[in-house]
């Protein structure tokens, strides 16, 4: 008799699902807590040679969004585009790699941007912290990118389709823009954009280096 089992892909697969659920429920409890603990500033990772850094902030500050903005707004796009890529392009990659493999995956791009703004930090002299999934979420997108290079995707609002693997390349080329040219009042983490981008496309490599598929 044959052990074969057919598995239906899930259209909200449990890892993506439940990092879904902490990042929210982290995010609420910013909402609720900042003002009286500074819990933001408590879960973001500060640079290494700041008196507020702690060696814990490497994976708390990829589950901590923004919460009030400078005028006490609450700020919900910082959390709402990272848990739409994450739920757009995660379930996808866990549904052809698995919980375990998939959770790895995010956890290790998520720590990647986290070396990436720490060294950084370090030679340009910053004193920022950083928080957000935006890390992580660049991995899965090059993973995705990767795997899939010539699906078509949308970018609002632009209306028009362009293929994985030119998108991910352009936000790639406007982060690197970004870092080494950075604005005035730029509070984008450019470098853990990036760092995330790297940790997932070298991942990609290792686990794909038997069944090779290119960006091109």
């Amino acid at each position: 008799m044959s052990n074969f089992r057919f598995t239906r892909p899930s259209g909200f697969p449990p890892i993506v699902k439940n990092l879904i659920i902490i990042n929210v429920i982290v995010w609420l409890a910013q909402l609720f807590y900042d003002k009286e603990f500074g819990l933001t500033m408590k879960l973001g990772l500060w640079p290494i040679g700041s008196p507020f850094f702690e060696p814990y902030q490497v994976a708390t500050h990829m589950f901590a969004h923004a919460s009030y903005g400078p005028g006490g707004q609450i700020m919900f796009f910082h959390i709402l585009f990272n848990m739409f890529g994450l739920f757009m392009f995660g379930r996808i990659l866990e549904n052809v790699w698995g919980p375990k493999r998939f959770l790895f995956f995010y956890l290790a791009c998520g720590v990647g941007a986290a070396a990436a703004h720490l060294i950084m930090q370090y030679l340009m002299g910053g004193f920022s912290y950083a928080v957000g999934a935006s890390g992580a979420v660049m991995g899965i997108f090059v993973a995705f990118a990767y795997l899939f290079p010539n699906t078509e995707v949308m970018i609002i609002p632009i209306p028009i389709p362009v293929k994985a693997k030119w998108l991910v390349l352009v936000y790639v080329a406007i982060d690197l823009f970004g870092g080494i040219n950075p604005s005035v009042g730029d509070k984008v983490a450019h470098f853990a954009h990036l760092g995330g981008a790297l940790t997932g496309f070298i991942i990609c490599l290792i686990w794909n280096k038997t069944n090779r598929r290119t960006l091109y």
